[in-house]
């Protein structure tokens, strides 16, 4: 019986404590002040302002911690997602991107509902490696323009025109500018070689904000900041509500596929990787219920898609986080912050956002795991490389299935070499197995894999190939854990054809699983039961019995012939 779901907040919450609480607390609020930069970070590079990301932390955040499956995950804005988010809005604007998401929540919660969370890690290896490495990659290249200071007014949306415009505007390159990004990249760096328990992005930001403000102040060219784009107001967000039309949920349903999909693979994995550190256990289904509903929930409040993140959810671990609890005050944090400290954001420069994002986007690549790959089969290396040149040059969603397609063709090659078909000779068999004494007439076959179309397909000319008219066919499946449709369709039609030549099929040592797929698709009506055995002394049996009674010249020179041996 299936254990009834119910969010980790709800079963945590029995037999809570002080001392748990305590724990929280000090992990909440670290990871809390975490997560600001991060969060208006990501919200600008995803072409929102730093208000919806620091809304998608808080509200993406207590909903997934107070619904999720898993005791210690932080949910809100990634970088995963400032591609896929970018893109939308620039094609369907705003609106369009909080209806694809509302779409991506439902779609999230279908999954979990319906148990799929499982599914997830059917994905394979080296595609996860190449799109989030692809997605480093794009990331890195939309922080260009912030990092040096370039003055550019339109960028393309695609990855070679970016760069294109880049060196074209290089000659506008702000050194003030990619001075302050350099510094938060190398103070990012430097702090926890120092101290690890500083959070090295804040640290930066403060540092550097406070660096920019007397700059100012003394009358001395400062790098430009959130405030000279964006107006920042600190208060409680009103409610949107998206415009909802046949036309606009078909003409995002792509796009809300592709947000559903990454969520799905991003938060799990990072789910995956707490239950690893913590010795827990997350429930896949109940968290993809929970990202669900945050993502059905956030774009109401202007907030854009909300998922996992690993990097706050290790911090949380760090930082002695037991429950879902410390990532509904990490929420509270932020929103606390928002509320006294907002208009302080304006004065942070853009080029310290953009050196952040440039170490996310660096951590993020994967590089020792993208290497590494390299040094395995070559099939997973094209999957890899097929996965991350379409992620950075075309789109993630067409990467992931093109990805998906190719995996899927190597899998199926290496299932078609790890399968074989062979003619057994009676005079050679292995000296362990049962001795065969069969008459010339009768021939051996073993299936040794599963019996699907590829090995159907081959099957079948083998036997057109053999060109010869044998009485009887004994075709050993001792080692055929599954067969599909095209195999079963070419065996009744090698069955039907061997009828009309009076010659008999004799299947042996059939597995149970087989059997009952035998049985439902009308194959043993067709052969008769008395013609699947359960092993090679009963098919050797039947086989002679065949030959006695419809070829008995043949039969009784074979009996003869045996006699003299013996």
């Amino acid at each position: 019986m299936k254990e009834r779901m119910m969010p980790q907040f709800f079963k945590d919450i029995k037999g809570y404590n002080k001392g748990v609480f305590l724990k929280d607390l000090t992990a909440g609020i670290i990871v809390g002040v975490v997560a600001l930069p991060l969060a208006i970070a990501f919200g600008i590079a995803s072409g929102v302002s730093p208000t919806e990301g620091l809304i998608t932390a808080i509200v993406g955040g207590l909903i997934v911690s107070l619904f999720g499956g898993s005791k210690v995950q932080i949910g809100g804005p990634t970088g995963a997602f400032i591609v896929i988010v970018y893109g939308v809005i620039q094609k369907f604007g705003i609106d369009g991107l909080a209806l694809a998401t509302i779409m991506a929540g439902i779609m999230l919660m279908a999954l979990g509902l319906l148990r799929l969370g499982t599914m997830i890690k059917f994905v394979p290896y080296p595609i996860i490696v190449g799109f989030t490495a692809g997605i480093a990659i794009t990331i890195f290249t939309t922080q260009i323009k912030d990092l040096f200071g370039l003055q550019v007014s339109d960028l393309p949306g695609d990855f070679l025109g970016k760069w294109s415009v880049y060196f074209e505007a290089m000659g506008t390159t702000s050194w003030l500018a990619l001075l302050f990004g350099v510094l938060t990249v190398l103070i990012i760096v430097l702090t926890p070689r120092v101290n690890k328990n500083i959070p090295a992005s804040l640290l930066a930001l403060v540092v550097l904000t406070i660096v920019s403000v007397v700059l100012g102040t003394i009358g001395v060219v400062r790098p430009e900041n959130i405030g000279d784009r964006f107006t920042i107001e600190a208060g409680l967000p009103s409610l949107v509500f998206p415009e909802i039309t046949i036309e606009r949920l078909q003409l995002l349903f792509p796009s809300a596929v592709t947000i559903a999909m990454l969520g799905a693979i991003e938060s799990l994995l990072s789910a995956s990787v707490a239950d690893g550190v913590i010795g827990a256990r997350h429930d896949s289904n109940q968290e993809l219920v929970g990202q669900g509903i945050a993502n059905l929930v956030v774009p109401f409040f202007g907030g854009i898609p909300v998922t996992g993140a690993i990097a706050r959810t290790m911090t949380n671990i760090n930082s002695g986080g037991k429950t879902p609890v410390a990532g509904m005050i990490h929420a509270v944090v932020l929103l606390l912050i928002m509320l006294v400290l907002s208009p302080l954001t304006s004065h942070i420069p853009m080029a310290v956002l953009a050196g952040v994002l440039v170490v996310v986007s660096y951590n993020m690549s994967g590089w020792r795991s993208f290497v590494a790959i390299f040094k395995g089969p070559k099939g997973d290396a094209i999957v890899m490389v097929v996965t991350f040149l379409l992620t950075v040059l075309i789109d993630l969603t067409v990467a992931i299935g093109i990805g998906m397609i190719i995996a899927i063709l190597i899998l199926l090659r290496r299932v078609l070499k790890a399968s074989e078909i062979n003619l057994v000779d009676p005079r050679h068999n292995h000296p362990e197995e049962p001795k065969l004494h069969l008459p010339k007439c009768v021939e051996v076959y073993e299936i040794d894999g599963p019996f699907f179309f590829g090995i159907a397909n081959r099957f079948d000319e083998t036997m057109r190939s053999m060109n010869d008219n044998p009485h009887a066919r004994i075709i050993r499946m001792r080692r055929v854990p599954f067969v599909d449709s095209t195999a079963i369709h070419n065996l009744k039609t090698m069955i039907e054809l061997h009828r009309e030549s009076n010659t008999q099929v004799i299947l042996s040592g059939v597995q149970p699983n087989v059997l009952e797929t035998l049985r439902s698709a009308g194959v043993v009506d067709l052969l008769g039961a008395e013609n699947i055995t359960p092993h090679i002394d009963l098919a050797q049996k039947r086989a002679v019995e065949f030959v006695a009674e419809h070829y008995p010249l043949d039969y009784q020179k074979w009996k003869a012939h045996e006699d003299r041996q013996d």
